[in-house]
């Protein structure tokens, strides 16, 4: 049984959507989608364990558009 998380996050300003499709490239990320609100886009992850899940984690946060995220691990 696989990690389950979703990972909210804020963008720089006008960014959503390029944060969007650039996350969408990585293993692991299922959906990516730009929202309204507290948080500019969110992102859905299934990993194998936690270890993989970090990883994209630290691959999602290479990226310099983002600001901040907060990560949801599914029960």
């Amino acid at each position: 049984m696989g990690v389950k998380a979703y990972v909210l996050i804020v963008t720089t300003v006008g960014k959503e959507t390029d944060v969007a499709n650039e996350v969408k490239k990585i293993h692991g990320v299922k959906e990516a989608n730009p929202v309204y609100g507290e948080y500019d886009v969110v992102i859905e992850i299934n990993a194998e364990n936690l270890d993989e899940l970090n990883k994209i984690i630290a691959q999602i946060r290479k990226n310099s558009a983002i600001l901040r995220t907060v990560t949801l691990i599914v029960m």
